[in-house]
């Protein structure tokens, strides 16, 4: 297929060959694009130049002179999240991450939203990057609902009025629904559910009141439920429940496959 740097709809093209490679499990779209500047993607046997070449049925790609599988249908996990992990493909640090825990013949997949080094819980995986953006769209008012140990004392009052919106040094964090469930000792647990949270915004708002969290699980996200998952275990989510959750969702069509 010939380069063509023009704005045509890649929906009547075929994709752009940057996410052709991200969802055929190469690498990720920004690195598809560093992979094309430094010369070692070809599109039927020529090198490609610009990340604007789109990429046909029947296509064949190349990189560093090895053909590349067409990307695999829309697929979607539900992913137990152990503590200890970073939700990262690449970290600095060089900790354990999500992506080298999942076992052995998974496809490259990109998380929706993500934990913590120290929270744990469901975590959403997919192969598809359109679908992970739109999964994750505040527009979709999905809530994410927690089970929450903090150390100290907790005020009703004061969790409830979390409700109305917090600040905490100088961030201002949307509406959270919290209540307390039990009490022992110096430790609470509480179910916490948000639509919206920014980087760590449960710990943040809970040490605005005073209490410390020991430990911070996510039980759903929208209609996606924890359930009996084991920490660590990973269950792929049926095409047909992927069309119905998605189906109503803004931000695209229905996922490939799926």
């Amino acid at each position: 297929m010939t380069q063509d740097h023009s704005t045509e709809a890649p929906s009547a093209r075929g994709d752009r060959i940057a996410k052709w490679l991200a969802r055929s499990g190469v690498c990720s779209r920004r690195d598809a694009e560093r992979l094309i500047a430094e010369g070692k993607v070809q599109l039927n046997g020529a090198p490609v130049t610009h990340p604007a070449t789109f990429v046909d049925e029947g296509d064949i790609v190349q990189v560093e002179q090895k053909v590349v599988g067409a990307p695999d249908r829309t697929r979607l996990w539900r992913y137990h999240k152990p503590d200890g992990l970073v939700t990262t493909h690449r970290d600095p640090e060089d900790r354990p991450t999500v992506f080298d825990s999942l076992p052995p013949g998974m496809p490259r997949v990109i998380s929706v939203g993500r934990l913590d080094l120290n929270s744990e819980g469901l975590l959403l995986l997919t192969n598809d990057g359109a679908l992970a953006r739109r999964l994750e769209l505040p527009s979709n008012g999905w809530i994410r609902r927690y089970r929450v140990r903090v150390f100290g004392v907790v005020d009703e009052r004061a969790l409830a009025s979390l409700i109305k919106g917090s600040e905490f040094e100088g961030v201002r964090y949307g509406p959270i629904e919290a209540q307390l469930d039990s009490v022992k000792g110096d430790n609470a647990w509480l179910t916490v559910s948000l639509r919206e949270g920014k980087n760590r915004e449960i710990r943040k708002v809970m040490q605005g009141l005073n209490l410390h969290v020991s430990r911070l699980i996510r039980t759903s996200y929208g209609p996606f439920q924890l359930g009996t998952l084991k920490r660590g275990e990973l269950e792929e989510v049926t095409g047909k429940v992927i069309r119905e959750q998605v189906a109503g969702l803004a931000g695209g069509k229905t996922p490939r496959g799926a």
